[in-house]
């Protein structure tokens, strides 16, 4: 049965639907508390709500162990009328009251009486506006206005812009810059995205992370907010995340890499690798291969750079998006031997190295016959059969291999073949111990990969003492294959 459009809420869902907003946003802030000194340089200590004494900038105040400490402004709209422009920052509000830009000044200029660095948010729902001058170059990796913001003179779109905005929040001259410096515009956040998010905080910080367990921390802070608390410390939410039953894990390091979409964790990673930019195509369905003059040789020194990165951190989870040949090269150098315990979410559901098995499982072996060479070539193809188009693009490149090694689940391929991460980890190291002997007599291996992207990860965390070493290659669809990076031994 397919239901009609919705009718457009009263002043009451209106009120209601930016509560539960607002109280998701602090929800989010919570969850970083769990995230400790162990594998945070400056903890969250607590997170204020509708906190007393910081002007306009009171919705959620993120407060770290040394500044600067976070307040955010949360706006939340029904629909996406009026997108965030000078006109929305500017007007005075329907009372005849201060603008939201003049709101945000004036609490900046009281907190900044203290001498300590802050860091201010505006987040909403509501959509950038394309058109407007200083808006519309916001860096969606910083989330800033500037340097953008600050080009073309006076009497050019953005310097009239400026003049405007200042003018109407009452700034002195050069004030407005100094604001922008600070003031992250955390825009077109709806509430499912927000909710994703959340989500993943809290899978990388040992909680479970399904829509329930979200809905659950909601309410959570509906009920501190009820009661009149207006500062919630790190003690009193790991307490509250123990009764409510969340806890599944433990918190674990952030590793972003950003392939194919920007990473909505990146900002709190322990270290990130923003790829979006460096990959060819216009979405990421088509970023299979690096946009000139970035390599994957270029490419490879980044991610070979990673555990410098990660010094002391022992449980690491992998978030962002990536192919299968960066997924499985960055579990092969984080591999079994460095000690780290990688995760990665694959389909909401945390899969993690470290999770056990009972025994491992054994994949099936197919062996063609090629005869072009000493190397060795294998495929692992799980959730779609590729190993036709593989011997296609073998022959056709002449690539020197002896033979085709073509490894599967042994119950068959389709994309439900593995149920969950003690399945994956179960069939990875069965892989492992299966191919170790027949891959030693051979220099060098070209592995193709059709796998879920987890269990690339995996795969290649375990691809220890293998003996040659393994060229991964990138699929790149119609146009067959492109080596991608090279793994030694």
């Amino acid at each position: 049965m397919t239901s009609g459009p919705l009718r457009k809420p009263g002043r009451t869902g209106v009120r209601i639907g930016g509560d539960r907003y607002q109280w998701l946003v602090a929800w989010s802030a919570c969850v970083s508390t769990l995230r400790g000194p162990d594998v945070e340089s400056n903890p969250v200590v607590a997170v204020g709500v509708e906190v007393d004494g910081v002007g306009n900038l009171d919705d959620v105040v993120v407060y770290r162990q040394a500044p600067p400490n976070t307040y955010i402004q949360v706006k939340y709209t029904v629909d996406s009328q009026h997108p965030v422009n000078g006109a929305y920052l500017t007007d005075p509000s329907k009372a005849g009251g201060p603008s939201i830009l003049e709101k945000i000044y004036t609490a900046w200029k009281d907190l900044s009486k203290s001498g300590d660095p802050a860091e201010l948010v505006l987040m909403t729902n509501r959509a950038p506006d394309p058109q407007d001058p200083l808006v519309s170059g916001r860096d969606a990796r910083t989330r800033l206005l500037l340097p953008n913001a600050s080009e073309g003179g006076p009497t050019s779109k953005k310097g009239v812009a400026r003049h405007q905005w200042t003018t109407a929040a009452k700034m002195r001259g050069g004030e407005l810059t100094q604001l922008l410096e600070v003031l992250r515009f955390d825009l077109a956040h709806d509430v499912k995205h927000v909710e994703e998010k959340a989500g993943l905080q809290m899978l990388a910080s040992g909680l479970r992370g399904d829509a329930d367990a979200v809905a659950v921390g909601i309410g959570w802070v509906e009920q501190q907010v009820i009661a009149g608390k207006r500062r919630i410390t790190a003690d009193e939410i790991s307490d509250a995340v123990a009764d409510l039953g969340l806890r599944q894990g433990q918190s674990r390091s952030i590793l972003s890499i950003a392939t194919l979409t920007p990473d909505p964790l990146a900002a709190e990673a322990a270290h990130h690798l923003d790829w979006v930019d460096r990959f060819d195509g216009v979405d990421a369905p088509h970023k299979r291969r690096p946009l000139p003059p970035a390599t994957w040789e270029q490419l490879q020194d980044d991610i070979e750079a990673i555990p410098s990165h990660l010094v002391g951190a022992t449980h690491v989870i992998v978030t962002g998006s990536m192919r299968l040949p960066t997924a499985f090269t960055v579990g092969a150098t984080l591999r079994m031997v460095t000690n780290v315990d990688l995760a990665v979410v694959q389909r909401q559901d945390l899969w993690s190295t470290d999770t056990s098995y009972t025994e491992a499982v054994t994949p099936q072996i197919d062996t063609h016959q090629i005869g072009l060479g000493n190397d060795l070539a294998i495929v692992v193809q799980i959730a779609a059969p590729v190993h036709e188009d593989v011997l296609r693009f073998i022959t056709e490149q002449q690539l020197p291999v002896d033979k085709l090694l073509v490894v599967s689940p042994p119950r068959g391929v389709n994309d439900k073949a593995i149920s969950g991460s003690s399945a994956a980890n179960a069939l990875a190291f069965g892989i492992r111990n299966a191919l170790r002997p027949q891959v030693r007599r051979y220099q060098s291996v070209h592995l193709f990969l059709a796998t879920p992207m987890g269990f690339a990860l995996l795969l290649g965390h375990r691809w220890n003492a293998m003996g040659p070493t393994t060229v991964v290659y990138e699929d790149l669809v119609h146009l067959g294959y492109e080596r991608a990076f090279t793994i030694s031994a």
